[in-house]
C-alpha cells in the first residue's frame, strides 16, 4: 500500500487542534488529527470549559430556586440529585464530542487514535504508524500542575480533573488558587452547600483582572459565605482517614483547617515530554514552545498552538491560533493575533469578563487614560433579575479616546464582553460606544453608560 502524504498533521484534538483540522479541511487540504484519548475535544470539552459550565448552570438554577420566594413563587421541598447533575453534564459533553466527529466527516478530516510525536522531518509517529506530512501543528495542550509540597492523590487532594468525577457534594472544601478555575469550583460547591475556603497567594481573587474589578468580585464572593484568605500560603496538607488537615499562613498568622477535600487549582503545565521535540529546532523555554507571530516554531514546517505556547491558556485563543497556523500554511493573507484583544471570562456568581488593558497595564504602557464606570445597581434589567452587584469599567486613552480595555463584574458579564471585543477589534472610541443606541431594558445599557461616563455624562448615575 502506498504511503499517504498529508498536507497537515495536527497532534492533539483540543479546541486548538480540532479547529485547525476543520479549517484545513475547509481549505481542501489533506489533514489528519492525532488524539490519544478515545474522544475528540481535549481538556476543554472533557475536563475543562464545558463540564464546569454545565455544573455552574446547575448551581445557577439551584440559586434561582432558593430565591424564588422573592419573586412570589413558592417551591416545595427542593433536593439536589448529584447523580442526575453528573449525568446531565456528561450528556452535554458527549453531544459536543459527537458534534466534532460530525464536523470531521463533513470536512474530510481524518481522525487517528494514538499518541503522536515527531519522528524526523515531515514524519509523525503514532504508536509505530508513520504519517508523512508537509506540515505539523503541535497542539498537545496542558495538564493540571501540582504544588511541589502538595501532590494530588485523586481522593482527598484533588485537581480540576478529579473534581468533575466526585460522587457527592463534599461538606467542606479548601481551594488552593483563586484564578478562574479555583473561583469557578468555589462558586459551584458553595452554592450546593459546601463550606468553602479559598486561599490565594496574591492580595486579591482573580489576580489577573483589573484591580477594581477583583476588589468588587472579592467583596461579593465573601458576602456569599465563601471564606477568603488572600496574601496567604498553604504550608501543608496532611491526609487523614476522614479528611485533610491544612495549615495556612496568612499575614503572619497560622491557621489550621479540617476539610473533607482539598482542591489544588494552582495552574497547568504544557505537555511537551515524549513528543519527539528533542534534537529538533523547536525551542522550549520555561516549559513552553516558542513561536513567531504566525505560530511557527524554530523547526521549518512545524507550528505550535494553544496551551503549549506562552500565550493566554484559553480555549478561544487556541482556536484562533489553530486557524492562523492553517491559513499561514495555505498561503492565505494571515494576520497575527493581537493578544490584547483576547477576552477573559470567569463563570462564577457573579461573572467576571474583560478584554484589553487594565488601568494599571495601560499606565505601564505609557498611556494617559480616562476611566468610565457604571454600577449594575443603577441598571433596570439587573434590578429585574435581582442581580445588581458589580460594575462595568472602561479604560480609554486621553489623547484619541481610543478604547483600551473593558472590565466587567456582574450578571452575564461573559456575554456582555462580546461588544467590547468587537469594539477593540474595530478600534472604536468610547464616544462611539456611548453614541450607539442600546435596547432598553438590557444589561448591555451598562456598557453604554460606562462609555458615557468616560466623558462624564452618564445619565443614570
Amino acid at each position: 500500500m502506498a504511503e499517504q502524504q498529508y498536507d497537515v498533521v495536527v497532534i492533539g484534538s483540543g479546541p486548538g487542534g480540532y479547529v485547525a483540522g476543520i479549517r484545513a479541511g475547509q481549505l481542501g487540504m489533506k489533514v489528519a488529527v492525532v488524539e490519544k484519548d478515545p474522544f475528540l475535544g481535549g481538556t476543554c470539552l472533557h475536563r475543562g470549559c464545558i463540564p464546569t459550565k454545565s455544573l455552574l448552570e446547575n448551581a445557577d438554577i439551584w440559586t434561582k430556586i432558593q430565591k424564588a420566594k422573592e419573586f412570589g413563587i413558592t417551591v416545595g421541598d427542593v433536593t439536589l440529585d448529584w447523580g442526575v447533575v453528573q449525568t446531565r453534564k456528561q450528556g452535554v459533553v458527549d453531544a459536543n464530542a459527537k458534534g466534532i466527529e460530525f464536523l470531521f466527516k463533513k470536512n474530510k478530516v481524518e481522525r487517528i487514535t494514538g499518541f503522536g510525536k515527531l519522528a524526523g522531518k515531515g514524519v509523525v509517529d503514532v504508536d509505530g504508524q508513520k504519517l508523512n506530512t508537509k506540515n505539523v501543528i503541535l497542539a498537545m495542550g496542558s495538564v493540571p500542575k501540582d504544588l511541589p509540597h502538595i501532590k494530588a492523590d485523586g481522593k482527598r487532594i484533588i485537581n480540576s480533573d478529579h473534581i468533575l468525577k466526585i460522587s457527592e457534594v463534599p461538606k467542606s472544601m479548601l481551594v488552593i488558587g483563586a484564578g478562574a478555575v479555583g473561583c469557578e469550583f468555589a462558586s459551584i460547591f458553595a452554592r450546593f452547600g459546601t463550606k468553602v475556603t479559598i486561599v490565594e497567594v496574591m492580595p486579591l481573587l482573580l489576580p489577573i483582572e483589573d484591580e477594581e474589578i477583583s476588589k468588587e468580585f472579592t467583596r461579593i464572593f465573601k458576602k456569599k459565605g465563601i471564606e477568603v484568605l488572600t496574601d496567604a500560603k498553604v504550608e501543608s496538607a496532611e491526609v487523614g482517614d476522614s479528611g485533610v488537615k491544612v495549615v495556612v499562613s496568612a499575614k503572619g498568622k497560622q491557621q489550621t483547617f479540617d476539610v473533607e477535600i482539598v482542591l489544588s487549582a494552582t495552574g497547568r503545565r504544557a505537555v511537551t515530554e515524549n513528543c519527539g521535540l528533542e534534537g529538533t529546532k523547536v525551542v522550549i523555554e520555561r516549559g513552553m514552545v516558542q513561536v513567531d507571530p504566525f505560530m511557527r516554531t524554530g523547526e521549518p514546517n512545524v507550528y505550535a498552538i494553544g496551551d503549549i505556547v506562552p500565550t493566554p491558556a484559553l480555549a478561544h485563543c487556541a482556536s484562533a491560533e489553530g486557524i492562523l497556523a492553517v491559513e499561514k500554511i495555505k498561503g492565505l493573507e494571515a494576520r497575527p493575533i493581537n493578544y490584547d484583544h483576547v477576552p477573559n471570562a470567569t463563570y462564577t456568581d457573579p461573572e467576571v469578563a474583560s478584554v484589553g488593558l487594565t488601568e494599571k497595564k495601560a499606565k505601564e504602557r505609557g498611556y494617559e487614560i480616562k476611566i468610565g464606570k457604571f454600577p449594575f445597581s443603577a441598571n433596570s434589567k439587573a434590578k429585574i433579575l435581582g442581580e445588581s452587584g458589580g460594575l462595568v469599567k472602561f479604560v480609554s486613552s486621553q489623547k484619541y479616546d481610543e478604547l483600551l480595555g473593558v472590565h466587567i463584574v456582574g450578571p452575564k458579564a461573559t456575554e456582555l464582553i462580546a461588544e467590547a471585543c468587537a469594539a477593540l477589534e474595530l478600534e472604536a472610541t468610547s464616544e462611539s460606544i456611548a453614541k450607539t443606541i442600546h435596547a432598553h431594558p438590557t444589561l448591555s445599557e451598562a456598557m453604554m453608560e460606562a462609555a458615557e461616563d468616560v466623558a462624564g455624562h452618564s445619565i443614570h448615575q
